[in-house]
């Protein structure tokens, strides 16, 4: 096993599929989410669909209604890799 590599299992999301995969696991629909945000539903779809930019004020609502961090919203591929101090 020691010739052998973890495999690593990564997929690229963007902010629209990010703001829509945790909102449906609110399961939230559009409708709700628009109406615990005040950003309406079409907008939201338009953000869900890459149609328009999410924004750091748009973020920052969806993220309190979603629960999560904005930073969760607007970069879904940021990867942390630790590093050593010298």
């Amino acid at each position: 096993m020691e010739n052998y590599r973890r495999a690593k299992t990564q997929i690229e999301v963007s902010v629209g599929e990010s703001v829509r995969i945790i909102r449906e696991l609110q399961e939230f629909s559009q409708n709700e989410l628009a109406r615990r945000t005040g950003i309406p539903q079409s907008t939201i779809s338009a953000i869900e669909n890459n149609r328009i930019q999410l924004g750091v004020e748009r973020a920052k609502v969806l993220a309190r209604a979603l629960q999560c961090h904005p930073a969760v919203l607007v970069f879904p591929g940021w990867e942390i890799r630790q590093t050593t101090a010298a």
